[in-house]
This record gives C-alpha cells, structure tokens and sequence, in this order.
C-alpha cells in the first residue's frame, strides 16, 4: 500500500510539473503577446502623438481663418453701409428733384398765359429790331451813294 501512496505521490508530481511546463509555457506566449502589444501600444502613442500636432496645427490654421473671415467680414459689412447710404442719398436726391420738377411744372402752368406774352413781345421786340437793322442798312447805301455822287 505503501507503494501506491508512492506512485500517487509521483503521478501527482508528473501531474504538478506538467502543469508547471504548461503555464511556464503559456506565461512564455503570453509574454509574446503581453511584448507585441506593448509594441503596438507604442506605435499607436507616437501616430498619437502626431496627429496631436497635425490637430494643433490645424487648429491654429482654423483660428487664423477663423480670425481673417471675421475681420473681412467687418470690411464688407462697412462697404454695405456705405453703399447702402448711397442709395439712400440717392433716394433722396430723386425726392429733390421730384420736387422741384413739380414745382416747375406747376409755376409754368400758372404762368403759362404771362409766358406766352413774354413770347409775344419778344417776337415783336425782334421784328422791331430787324426792321430797325434793315432800315441802318438801307440808310448805310443811300448815304454811299450820296458821297459817290458828291465825288
């Protein structure tokens, strides 16, 4: 009986060191992997790393922009008002010139029968006057002939 209390004791011990071989042996794969991972960890950190700066860079690039489109903006929105107080200035001076149009208008129409007066008198005064002229004229060849004869 002895016996098989030693065997047992040794199957057990057999059993332990296999189980020992195996676990080293998985522990050894797995120290592998655990290795492969910490690589692939590392990696990742260093892309992380870049693209950290790439962000921050373009981040800055986006503010800079960013920071140009709002002052451009500011610009244009000044250009805006000044065109639009063109137009309104412009507005205004159409009003103006309504205004004065009908005002015109108006001052011609009651006037109308003193203007055609003016009319007529004016085209009487300029008859007159080139009678007048007509009559210098015809006085200018008798006095020339006049002196002819006296010569």
């Amino acid at each position: 009986m002895e016996v098989i209390l030693y065997i047992s004791a040794l199957v057990a011990a057999i059993a332990f060191l296999v189980l020992c071989i195996s676990i080293g042996a998985t522990l050894f794969s797995l120290k592998g992997i655990l290795k492969s991972i910490a690589g692939t960890a590392a990696g990742i950190e260093k892309q992380m790393e870049g693209i950290t700066r790439e962000t921050t860079h373009l981040l800055e690039k986006t503010n800079t922009l960013a920071a140009d489109i709002a002052e451009k903006s500011e610009k244009l929105n000044t250009v805006v008002d000044a065109v639009k107080n063109i137009g309104v200035s412009i507005n205004n001076l159409n009003n103006s010139i309504n205004k004065i149009t009908d005002s015109i208008s108006k001052e011609v129409d009651k006037n109308e029968e003193k203007i055609a007066q003016v009319v007529q008198w004016s085209n009487v005064v300029m008859d007159i006057a080139e009678r007048w002229k007509q009559r210098k004229a015809q006085q200018d060849v008798i006095e020339a002939v006049d002196e002819r004869k006296k010569k």
